[in-house]
């Protein structure tokens, strides 16, 4: 019987260090912490995917409707530093002695705001306000303007915008907008992930074989202030740099 429980205890560390199981952990953090706003004013959307006008879709964990602005949310349910300021592509996950690469979330919470502006182009002048939120496994140290915090201020973060900035008889139909829009199909929302994983290869196997993933330039060796990265050689006009440390 024992052995069954150990082979249970198994199953169950390697399910939940899965990352799509701590992604889902994440969301449901951060959807309880939104239940928390008074839905007279506030409209939490969970989970929405809507096309893009490149024809791919784009996933956002949350947003949220009101006369304050439409918030959009990105969650991260990382361990150990995280470390990355705003312009880099790439930021840096250390946990102990090893390190791992992720994806500037600010740049991929603004491919999602775009989105959300091509859906919503008949409104004008709409305030959107891009939030990436962390759990409390990670130990931010990022160098950052922008809303990069902890899921427990994120209501407090939201509440801090009082200023009305779209009119009240506008809320309601722009999160129907968004929810008419929301793709729900399986077989779509797969190919979503597949798209970015194919992305994500694509620019790695350009960057191993020195082509710059963003113009198809030569990339080359530069030295900077903190030691060695690539850039591309069409700099300026392509600004692309990897730093692989």
């Amino acid at each position: 019987m024992i052995y069954i429980w150990i082979a249970v205890m198994i199953v169950l560390i390697i399910i939940l260090k899965s990352p799509i199981v701590k992604g889902k952990i994440g969301e449901r953090s951060v959807s309880y912490q939104l239940n928390k706003l008074d839905n007279e004013k506030y409209i939490i959307l969970n989970n929405i995917t809507i096309p893009t006008s490149s024809g791919k879709t784009s996933q956002i964990d949350h947003i949220v409707v009101s006369s304050y602005g439409i918030f959009v949310i990105e969650t991260k349910n990382y361990r150990g530093w995280i470390v990355g300021d705003e312009k880099s592509e790439y930021w840096t996950q250390i946990l102990y002695k090893r390190k791992e690469k992720l994806y500037n979330p600010l740049r991929q919470n603004y491919g999602h705001m775009l989105a959300l502006k091509g859906l919503l182009s008949d409104y004008s002048e709409l305030r959107f306000i891009p939030i990436v939120c962390f759990s409390f496994r990670a130990d931010l140290k990022v160098k950052v303007s922008s809303e990069v915090i902890y899921t427990s201020r994120l209501v407090k973060t939201i509440k801090k915008y009082n200023q009305e900035a779209i009119p009240a008889s506008d809320v309601k139909q722009i999160a129907a907008t968004i929810t008419g829009a929301n793709i729900t199909n399986k077989d779509i929302k797969k190919q979503h992930i597949k798209s970015i994983k194919d992305d994500i290869s694509n620019k790695s196997n350009k960057i191993s074989n020195d082509v710059c993933p963003k113009c198809s330039g030569s990339l080359v060796l530069r030295n900077g202030r903190f030691g060695q990265f690539k850039g591309c050689s069409n700099y300026p006009k392509c600004r692309f740099v990897y730093n692989s440390k």
